[in-house]
């Protein structure tokens, strides 16, 4: 009894925290037109950026002391801070997006801020005075990329300056009003801190190293949120600095660890549907670039029949992403990539582009109660009989959930893989107990 009556107790809190935000938001917003209204327009293009924000804020000042709500000064600090944070960044956003412990920001209407910190996802108490509060909001953040979103244009699809992924969508697609979610990308993870929150062992990192500097052309696959790009980035580290690398995406994320690195994005069409670059475009172009290797953020069309060509023909070593929940649906999936370019290409031929193309698949997995777990680091060794010869060098067994995480632990299968002669003969020698059959670590609570 004592439990339900802790939880009704900490939801009645909520809701009070929640209305108690909701009543500052609607006096922010008044007060916020209140500023616009008092501000000489004419005037802002003259003042040095500085200047301006100093006097909007003493403005801001005045407007709250003179208001009627009867608040304290720690109340009164806090709604100057948000007002400028309403007048030249992205207003109730502004303090999640300054966490770096907060990797998603999923916004479902002016009451439904959910944040994900450190793998959880919670209701957050941010709330905005209304719909027409949030539409402002999105707006500003198309704006200053150069997009607009309204009833003809109800979706938006881009990025922050700090290399925030951002995706809106209105009404009338929307129905449920304006919709924002927002994919932080602040924090680089080095090899050190995948090794310290676990995301893989030692062991599986010294293979995959070696496979980079050693030009296995790698696939990555994994769900929504796993890590992917995070893994990608980091693996990036272990290509050679003397090489040029070429990255593809639909919207620029990576940040790839490398001082020789040309970045190459998509464009969507206009509003009359002219001027589409697809990733399939980009990646025939960065062919003639003169690239090492090229990197695409997430093969996800006909793109990657160009990938994969590229990997068979003096581009090994490339890497990419695919959206795939165990490795054989990471093959099916590009299997079927393929056949979207049009061409009347048999599943054999398909399949073995594939498999004489890409070396080692690494699924990465988001277990129960947010921690990414590498689960199975697969090799491609051959395709026999049309159907492809895989075999799982390293894996991830699901123990149980403790403390409402999942605990496990990583093995190494006893195979090794059969380009350990490729890499040795680079002077990449890795030792044969690596891959002795043998539990590498197991998890606690």
């Amino acid at each position: 009894m004592s439990v339900l009556r802790n939880n009704g107790s900490s939801q009645d809190e909520q809701v009070a925290r929640k209305k108690h935000n909701l009543r500052l938001q609607k006096l922010k917003a008044e007060i916020h037109r209140q500023l616009v209204e008092g501000l000489d327009l004419s005037r802002l293009h003259r003042i040095r950026p500085e200047r301006l924000r100093r006097e909007v804020r003493e403005m801001a000042i005045r407007l709250t002391s003179t208001s009627p709500e009867m608040l304290n000064e720690l109340e009164r600090e806090r709604l100057v801070d948000e007002i400028m944070h309403e007048a030249f960044g992205l207003g109730p956003l502004e303090g999640p997006m300054n966490d770096p412990a907060v990797s998603d920001i999923l916004v479902n209407g002016p009451r439904e801020v959910y944040l994900e910190r450190d793998g959880r996802l919670g209701l957050s108490d941010i709330v905005f005075a209304d719909d027409a509060h949030l539409m402002q909001i999105i707006q500003r953040i198309a704006a200053r990329i150069g997009r607009r979103i309204d009833e003809m244009s109800p979706m938006v699809d881009a990025r922050l300056p700090d290399g925030s992924r951002v995706n809106a969508i209105i009404p009338p697609l929307s129905l449920t009003g304006p919709v924002l979610s927002i994919r932080r990308f602040g924090v680089r993870l080095t090899a050190d801190d995948l090794l310290a929150n676990g995301t893989m062992p030692r062991e599986i990192l010294q293979l995959l190293g070696a496979a980079v500097q050693g030009r296995i052309s790698t696939l990555i696959s994994g769900g929504t949120g796993t890590g992917k790009t995070t893994l990608l980035n980091t693996l990036s580290a272990y290509v050679p600095h003397d090489e040029r690398l070429v990255s593809i995406e639909d919207t620029a994320e990576l940040k790839l660890q490398q001082p020789h690195v040309v970045k190459l994005e998509t464009r969507p069409p206009n509003l009359e549907g002219l001027g589409e670059v697809k990733q399939r475009d980009l990646v025939r172009n960065a062919l003639r670039m003169r690239p090492d290797r090229i990197i695409i953020g997430e093969c996800r069309g006909p793109e990657a029949l160009d990938m994969l060509q590229a990997m068979s023909t003096g581009h090994e070593g490339s890497m990419t992403t695919v959206h795939a929940n165990d490795t054989r649906d990471a093959l099916s999936r590009l299997e079927m990539m393929v056949m979207m370019t049009g061409f009347e290409l048999p599943i054999p031929v398909i399949r073995q582009y594939i498999a004489s193309s890409i070396g080692l698949i690494v699924q990465i997995t988001r277990l129960r109660g947010g921690r990414r777990r590498i689960t199975r680091v697969t090799e491609i060794v051959e395709l026999r009989r049309r159907s492809y010869v895989l075999r799982d060098l390293y894996g991830y067994r699901q123990l149980g959930v403790q403390n409402g995480q999942t605990v496990g632990e990583f093995y190494a299968s006893g195979y090794e893989p059969t380009f350990l002669g490729r890499l040795k003969s680079q002077g990449l020698e890795l030792p044969a107990s690596l891959f002795q059959d043998r539990v590498l670590h197991t998890e606690n609570s």
